[in-house]
């Protein structure tokens, strides 16, 4: 198929678009920089230096679908601009989403969020769950989420939406091109972990020994980088006219602030010192995905849902 990924210099875009093109694929990279590396782009794939909102004029050249990841997607940005955030994460899909229509171009898988969620109700989070979403990120991917429903039902898309929870590690290309985390602003805990490794920082900051979890810290549900890239390309494959499916993706699995700490010591062999503090405000104490309808429907599952390895994996991509 001819694909277009949006965002496709960025952490996981890139990852998916290596992907795609090591199954053969046609792709064409649409990013502009502003967080993305055009390094990152996969030897193989073409790239065009644009924002979504220009992605009529690449559509136009004839495709078979989207996957979709430019988005901003700081929490604490989000919060603090909120308009930047509505303007790019809603405001530009609306744009790329009648491209698409101008363009007759039929199927889109979505990046979305676990943060539509908000604070959840139930542990592991079903996708019937309640969508509460506790601030302008999380609320503008629902949107789109919204939005998707809307024009599958109006237009006949086929599209998909799938909410991470936390990804992580780094995957290797057919090629050997090694894709990774290089955010400008890092608010990931594993390669906030790496770093003190690597020198870069002093320790890791830990939030909150308190919560009602084994060791006090809070826990959450990572998925490894390549199982999340593989989920898209079975979720373009189940792209259906005039519906709009959405998925968990993750692990089913939770891991403590203090267990990934020590994981990180253990594969590093670095002491990483750890500074507990405070809660901070808005942190629920698990987040785990119920990944069973993507396994059920799609036949997806995390094969490298092993800490160890999501962090092995983290470290080889970075350690000298």
């Amino acid at each position: 198929m001819k694909l277009l990924v949006t965002g496709g210099a960025g952490y996981v875009g890139s990852a998916v678009a290596a992907q795609l093109v090591d199954e053969g694929h046609d792709v064409t990279v649409l990013d502009d920089l502003s967080t993305g590396h055009a390094d990152a782009v996969p030897a193989g794939a073409s790239f065009v230096e644009a924002s979504i909102t220009e992605a009529g004029g690449v559509l136009s050249e004839g495709f078979d679908g989207v996957l979709h990841f430019a988005a901003r997607s700081l929490v604490g940005e989000s919060v603090a601009k909120p308009s930047l955030y509505w303007a790019s994460n809603l405001g530009g899909t609306l744009a790329l989403l009648e491209a698409m229509r101008v363009n007759d171009v039929r199927r889109i898988v979505f990046s979305s969020t676990a943060a539509t969620y908000g604070e959840p109700e139930n542990t592991p989070i079903l996708e019937t769950d309640p969508t509460r979403p506790t601030n302008p990120y999380g609320a503008s991917k629902l949107a789109v989420d919204t939005t998707l429903t809307a024009f599958a039902g109006l237009h006949g898309l086929g599209a998909v939406s799938l909410r991470y929870f936390n990804v992580a590690g780094a995957h290797t290309s057919a090629g050997g091109q090694v894709y990774r985390e290089r955010h400008a602003v890092e608010t990931h805990l594993i390669p906030n972990v790496l770093a003190v490794a690597l020198g870069a920082r002093e320790s890791v900051n830990v939030f909150g020994s308190d919560y009602p979890t084994p060791d006090g810290s809070c826990v959450r549900d990572y998925v490894h980088l390549t199982d999340l890239a593989r989920a898209h390309l079975l979720a373009l494959d189940a792209c259906r006219p005039g519906t709009h499916a959405i998925y968990n993706l993750g692990s089913g699995a939770g891991f403590s602030v203090q267990e990934v700490i020590a994981v990180c010591r253990e594969v590093t062999g670095h002491p990483i010192p750890a500074v507990v503090g405070d809660r901070r405000p808005g942190d629920p104490a698990v987040l785990v995905a119920s990944s069973d309808r993507i396994q059920r429907e799609l036949g997806w599952k995390a094969e490298h849902a092993d800490l160890r390895t999501i962090v092995a994996d983290a470290w080889a991509a970075v350690s000298p």
